[in-house]
């Protein structure tokens, strides 16, 4: 069997302008980034903003296993599908982080023959876009402390600076240090730490923005910490949001790239699915949809973090309105949700099918809850047997629900067709999507409505510092924006090894951070590292070149 990157490597790439001429892109608004990968012109978007839009869909999952779903495969399988039946289509993917592709998690780029190319360099250093925002985001934190330095004219609390440095490695040793050490030539030493860039509040915002400017005026609202007296300070106080707009000018523009069958396919931004909200650029779904009659775009995670903050954030704030969701599950990660060990997977067992199905209805309830439409894509293995498929459908079919078995990974876009076509009638009704609560709800109030109704917990408790935090932030006009919660992924609840769909659990809130740029409250609940760690033996210890110069162990 041939690995992802070798049916990457093997695939027939069409030429960026024959790619780009589907959407109807001109050859001279593309911005070549090498042979197989391009940018979009700013000025020929700003030229599109008048254009109807077409509809989009998202793709979503049960809880992660380590069993694998396969979201973003589905979401390229189901986008070849769509072009093979005779569809103008696009799809919207987030970009890959370097710390997960060296450590454990792997690519972002799909599989088998369901895959988006150049497959390496999306998982490497791609057009540069994340490199860009890491300098973007240290550039304000080399600014803060040049600014503490050459007299703090602001009266920064040197205590209370809570911007972080980045870097797009999982660094654990860099999680907590000191700064400004080595004598008064160095500046004043302080507490601080790394995050990976993909929690960078900088990406969540170059996703969010419409534009530069309003990229520019979203840099400027971050608080960067605050004074004696607990007032906020911002990047516009310190003056850097012009210099990091400029750093950012290039990586705003969307990146386009193709499948193996020649979809074309925006691939840009990537925010942390905890810690942010885990969806492409705002820019790339708006542009594709202006373009393209049928969008397919995913959000990270499972449906209770990813589709969440794909609605309560993104849409919301853009003015986005899906038509229609898709929930992968595998028959696979289905028995791992019913009970049965990682080990014990290729036999058959019904019944812990059957019992993992309530992870799934639980997903299926709450994205009907935004008023929207759903099928089920059973992502299909070759281990599967006739009888545990048909319980999932069974199961979905009580649900009102349908669920169609997807082989893409195995026969790309003609494994799909099914699926696609079931997508097409499901969306062809306009939806009736809205948001979970109201913006003028209060925040306390909207971590709550998120944790019952979409976790279905029992309670949230914080203590009064949080709730106060809370109030103070609603007094200084933040109440109006919505929630982003950061707990596992691999649970309903905050414990990981809780699986299926429990109900009545407590959701502690640890902590809660103002990301007013980005234009949201995060709402920290468990242990969540912003700044990931490596495992006993990374992947990074299998890549290399081989004697031709082609990499190895990618995937």
């Amino acid at each position: 069997m041939r690995s992802d990157i070798e049916i990457a490597r093997a695939a027939e790439k069409r030429p960026m302008p024959e790619i780009a001429a589907k959407l109807g892109i001109p050859e001279e608004a593309l911005i070549p980034y090498g042979r197989d990968k391009a940018k979009v012109d700013a000025a020929f978007i700003r030229a599109l903003a008048d254009r109807p839009e077409g509809r989009l869909i998202l793709v979503t999952a049960i809880n992660p296993t380590p069993a694998g779903e396969g979201k973003t495969t589905t979401t390229v399988g189901l986008g070849d599908a769509l072009a093979r039946i005779g569809q103008r289509v696009a799809i919207c993917l987030r970009e890959a982080s370097l710390g997960p592709n060296f450590g454990m998690k792997g690519g972002a780029a799909g599989g088998g023959m369901a895959q988006v190319v150049p497959m390496e360099e999306m998982n490497l250093h791609f057009t540069g876009d994340f490199h860009a925002i890491t300098a973007a985001h240290n550039l304000l934190a080399a600014m803060i402390d040049n600014h503490i330095y050459w007299g703090n004219e602001l009266g920064i609390d040197t205590r209370r600076v809570s911007w972080r440095r980045v870097l797009d490695m999982n660094d654990r040793a860099l999680r907590e240090v000191v700064v400004g050490l080595g004598g008064v030539a160095n500046g004043f030493a302080r507490e601080s730490g790394f995050d990976i860039t993909v929690a960078s509040e900088v990406m969540a915002c170059l996703c969010l923005a419409e534009d530069l400017a309003d990229l520019e005026a979203r840099l400027g609202r971050i608080v960067i910490g605050a004074r004696r007296d607990h007032s906020a300070v911002t990047c516009a106080e310190i003056g850097a949001a012009g210099a990091m707009a400029v750093l950012l000018k290039e990586a705003m523009q969307p990146n386009l790239v193709q499948t193996i069958e020649h979809t074309p396919a925006f691939v840009h931004g990537g925010p942390f699915a905890n810690i942010a909200h885990g969806c492409n650029s705002v820019i790339a779904t708006r542009t594709a949809l202006r373009l393209a009659d049928i969008v397919v775009t995913e959000a990270g995670f499972g449906a209770d973090l990813g589709a969440e903050k794909f609605f309560d954030i993104k849409c919301r704030l853009s003015g986005l309105k899906p038509a229609a969701a898709v929930i992968v599950a595998t028959v696979r990660a289905l028995k791992m949700q019913g009970g049965v060990a990682k080990d014990d997977l290729g036999a058959e067992n019904v019944a812990a099918v059957e019992r993992g199905c309530a992870n799934l209805g639980r997903h299926i309830h709450n994205t009907r809850g935004f008023g929207i439409p759903v099928i089920v894509a059973i992502n299909h293995f070759t281990a599967d047997t006739a009888a545990e498929i048909a319980a999932v459908q069974a199961y979905a079919a009580k649900q009102g629900c349908q669920a169609v078995v997807s082989r893409h990974w195995a026969e790309g876009g003609a494994g799909a067709e099914d699926l696609a076509r079931a997508v097409l009638d499901l969306s062809a009704e306009e939806s009736d999507f809205a948001p979970l609560y109201p913006d003028d709800l209060g925040l306390f109030e909207k971590i709550e409505t998120v944790a019952k109704r979409v976790y279905h917990a029992g309670e949230v408790i914080a203590d009064k510092a949080i709730r106060d935090q809370l109030h103070a932030w609603e007094k200084a006009g933040h109440g109006r924006l919505p929630v982003c919660i950061a707990k596992t992924q691999y649970s309903f609840s905050t414990d990981p090894a809780l699986r299926g769909a429990p109900s009545g659990h407590t959701v502690p809130l640890r902590e809660v951070r103002l990301s007013a740029g980005a234009g949201f409250v995060v709402a920290i609940c468990g242990e969540i590292m912003t700044m990931p760690g490596l495992p006993r033996h990374p992947a990074a210890e299998k890549i290399g070149l081989n004697a031709a110069g082609e990499i190895e162990g990618l995937f």
